[in-house]
């Protein structure tokens, strides 16, 4: 899909339709989880739109396939490369074998073992360079696709990502027809841009909200200021949340359908990693524990029946461990 001049146009709801038709049979039709401790809280019914059963453990195979397989389909690169904390890496190596091509990922130093592990294990070849979501770590990455004739798969500035993972949405509409609000995490914004443009094609009353680390709030930075803007640093145990800046292609579809961001903090974060361990059984990462921490603290008032996005459950084991037991 080209780069439109507006990319608040630039994906469309039959984009992300397309995307759909083209993820059958690769990405999972995720559950909705229906918790009753977590309905209790909020006073409605709470649904888990549970993404960590995905494949590569996460939402980020819905907007890595996409692109891969339209960067395969063209068929002129030799391989791919992007720049990743995990999540988005190990997307782009295993939609990247399904296809026959080399995939590279550069990623922090930080970056957890679990995550590094999963790049590798899908066939991804691991360089380090930086910090998380770094200039110096995007310079690398963009070296090594000039250098070696590969295509840049970025982790959500780019149309085909965001309409990948505009999927989610297509999903929960299907599954909870009647669903009033829906709570997403943020980092870059690929998913909330995705999941955006397929509420605002089918059902635009529902009622989107952001949910960011407090430490890493670059989405409220950004609708301050009516334009991105990096932060200074982000901190954050959500290591998948660390972006320090919305997106350029991803801010003006934000700017348009979305109204509510709220913050957690650290303590609201890990109390959900827990609360979704002993109450569900779930193993869930920081990350994508945001969304219940936002509803557990009192963050978000619900009105009507709720889906919270629970991206992924790449953790690193010993960090569960501390936050679960």
């Amino acid at each position: 899909m080209p780069l439109a001049a507006d990319p608040a146009a630039a994906v469309t709801l039959e984009d992300v339709r397309a995307a759909a038709r083209l993820l059958e049979g690769i990405a999972v039709r995720t559950p909705l989880m229906n918790l009753p401790a977590l309905a209790d809280q909020a006073g409605v019914p709470v649904a888990l739109k549970c993404e960590q059963l995905q494949p590569v453990g996460a939402f980020k195979i819905r907007g890595a396939y996409n692109a891969v397989a339209r960067v395969a389909g063209a068929g002129a690169a030799a391989g791919v490369v992007t720049q990743s904390s995990g999540n988005h890496g190990q997307a782009v190596a295993f939609a990247a074998r399904a296809f026959g091509l080399r995939a590279v990922v550069v990623m922090p130093a930080s970056t957890p073992l679990v995550k590094v592990d999963g790049v590798r294990r899908h066939g991804g070849e691991v360089i380090f360079a930086g910090a998380v979501r770094s200039l110096e770590q995007q310079q690398r990455a963009e070296e090594i696709a000039w250098e070696e004739g590969l295509t840049m798969i970025p982790p959500f500035d780019h149309p085909d990502v965001v309409a990948g993972q505009g999927t989610v949405g297509l999903e929960i509409l299907e599954q909870q027809p009647e669903v009033d609000t829906v709570l997403v995490p943020v980092s870059g914004g690929g998913l909330l841009a995705g999941i955006s443009v397929a509420l605002a094609g089918i059902k635009p009353s529902v009622r989107l909200v952001a949910v960011e680390p407090a430490g890493a709030a670059k989405l409220s930075a950004a609708l301050a200021a009516g334009e991105p803007r990096t932060l200074e640093r982000a901190e954050s145990m959500a290591d998948g949340l660390l972006t320090r800046s919305i997106g350029s292609f991803t801010f003006p579809i934000l700017r348009r359908m979305v109204r509510e961001v709220v913050q957690v903090t650290e303590a609201e974060i890990g109390e959900a990693v827990r609360f979704l361990h002993r109450q569900a059984g779930l193993r869930v990462e920081p990350s994508g524990a945001v969304t219940t921490a936002a509803i557990l603290a009192g963050r978000v008032r619900l009105g009507g029946p709720t889906v919270a996005v629970v991206s992924g459950g790449n953790v690193d084991p010993d960090l569960f461990h501390r936050l679960a037991e």
